[in-house]
This record gives C-alpha cells, sequence and structure tokens, in this order.
C-alpha cells in the first residue's frame, strides 16, 4: 500500500527493543507526512534509536487529542499521510487516538495498522497463564471501590484478565482484585522486551510485599477455578461494574449515551438512574 495515498497509519512501535521494530514500521514512520505522538521529546529519541527521521512531529495525547482533532482530519481530507504512535506498543490500546480512528472511519478516511509490539499481548503469552478467552482492561480505575467493581463484572466469565497499573498503585490494585475475584492465579510482568525483564508469578491469597517495582507493569490474573469462591452468576448485574467496564472501553461517550449504552445490558434500570450513577 503506497505511503502517498492519504490515510492513518497506525503503527506499533517497540516496548524496549529497538530490534522489535519492522521494516514495515520503519518505512511508514520515515515516510508520512508527520507522526503524531504522545511525548514528542521520547519519540525523537526513539527515532534516533532507529535510526530514522520524522518529516514533522505533531503532539497527541489524552489531554490535547478532542483539541487537535479537528486540525488533524483537515490534514487528512487534503491529502496528507500521517501516523499514529504512542510511547510504547501498539496504539489506542491504553492510549490515545480512538477517537481520531472512529472520526476517520465516520468521514470516510482510510486507517491502516502496522502490527507489531503490544506489552499486554507479550505479557500473557509470557505468563504461562491460560491465554484464552481473555480480556484486556487497559489501566484500572484509580478508586478502590471502581477497581473491585470492574473485576466483579469479569468474575464469572471464565476470562484470564490483563491489565496496566502503576507501580506505587500495583499492591491496593491486587488487594481490590483479591476481594472481588477470590484466589487465582497471577503474574507480574514488567520491563518486557528489555534487560532487566522479569515474570513474577503467585497467588492472589499469597502475593508477595513487593518492593516498588521499576518500569512498565502489566498484570495477568489467570481465571477461576472450582476453588475459587465467585459471585453467583444468576445474580443481577453489578451497575458499578458495568458503568467502570463501559467507561474504559468508550472513553469517548458522553454520560447520556453511556447510559443508553448500560441500559442495553442492565433494562432493569432506568436511564434517569444510570445518568445519576455516571455523574457521581
Amino acid at each position: 500500500m503506497p505511503l502517498t495515498s492519504p490515510r492513518l497509519w497506525i503503527v506499533a512501535t517497540p516496548l524496549g527493543n529497538p530490534g522489535d521494530c519492522p521494516p514495515r514500521a520503519l518505512e511508514t514512520l520515515a515516510g508520512v507526512d508527520a507522526v503524531l505522538a504522545e511525548d514528542t521529546r521520547r519519540a525523537g529519541l526513539l527515532f534516533a534509536r532507529l535510526g530514522i527521521k520524522a518529516r514533522r512531529f505533531i503532539s497527541f495525547h489524552e489531554h490535547n487529542e478532542t483539541a487537535r482533532l479537528p486540525k488533524v482530519l483537515e490534514k487528512l481530507r487534503t491529502g496528507q499521510s500521517l501516523a499514529l504512535i504512542s510511547d510504547a506498543g501498539t496504539p489506542l490500546l491504553a492510549d490515545p487516538g480512538f477517537r481520531l480512528v472512529c472520526a476517520c472511519r465516520a468521514e470516510g478516511i482510510a486507517v491502516s495498522v502496522v502490527p507489531g509490539p503490544c506489552a499486554a499481548v507479550a505479557a500473557l503469552a509470557g505468563s504461562g497463564i491460560a491465554p484464552y478467552p481473555f480480556a484486556f482492561l487497559g489501566f484500572m480505575p484509580r478508586k478502590q471501590a471502581d477497581q473491585r467493581a470492574l473485576f466483579r463484572a469479569f468474575a464469572s466469565n471464565g476470562c484470564t484478565l490483563v491489565f496496566y497499573e502503576r507501580k506505587n498503585r500495583l499492591a491496593a490494585t491486587l488487594k481490590a482484585a483479591t476481594e472481588a475475584l477470590g484466589n487465582r492465579e497471577c503474574c507480574v510482568a514488567r520491563e518486557l522486551t528489555k534487560p532487566h525483564e522479569e515474570f513474577i508469578y503467585f497467588s492472589l491469597n499469597d502475593a508477595p510485599a513487593l518492593p516498588e517495582l521499576l518500569g512498565e507493569i502489566t498484570v495477568i490474573i489467570g481465571p477461576a477455578t472450582k476453588a475459587t469462591v465467585g459471585p453467583d452468576p444468576a445474580q443481577p448485574p453489578d451497575i458499578r461494574g458495568l458503568i467502570a467496564l463501559e467507561r474504559t472501553q468508550r472513553p469517548d461517550l458522553k454520560p447520556r449515551q453511556l447510559a443508553r449504552n448500560i441500559r442495553e445490558k442492565a433494562p432493569e434500570y432506568s436511564l434517569k438512574e444510570l445518568y445519576h450513577l455516571l455523574r457521581e
């Protein structure tokens, strides 16, 4: 597919090891009119390690995505070809870009993906925990009550759970997972593809007092076993878990639209009730 055709390229970049950047990604990043990057300074350092140069970097992150969207779309409409990257790994997976891709699809602007590294998939593949079915939860909510609600929404579906967490919140999040899910096998993966790569294994009931781990952290929690005590699947859906899940999956939607989506899964709640819960 020629780079000269106007389109948005979603390009995965290395997690840490520059050798993981495939030739097509290098060609695309060097050939597009501009590269949309979360952190242009980090992107410049990455390009230097990869031995390529960008024609132009444009700052594009979660705090300016909405404001930058019209100008980015205008560049695409006028025939430019742009690439979207995150700080590391595959864009959109817990990183900015979802609104942009939706807008491109709505306007008929071509979107292509150059696949490559992804921390969630790499950690899952190396964890030794059942690889499918799995659910990717992105970054966990900050509040433990919201974390427990999100975990409960997946407690009885038989999935392995994969999510990202910041090092200073890891212990509290594992505690919330234990309270909501019961005892399950767990793997904490950090510094993937880097010299200090590490997989730490334990059961949630026996979670070690982990030191403050350095680097990016991905957590894998296995599905329930027969010995795991979980919620009764006959019980009505946990509404706060559904809200937390819908917010994670559709961060672009406003509360009223989220309420309509959630009501399809929980018709026992009125739109008014759901809207008030979303506004809390």
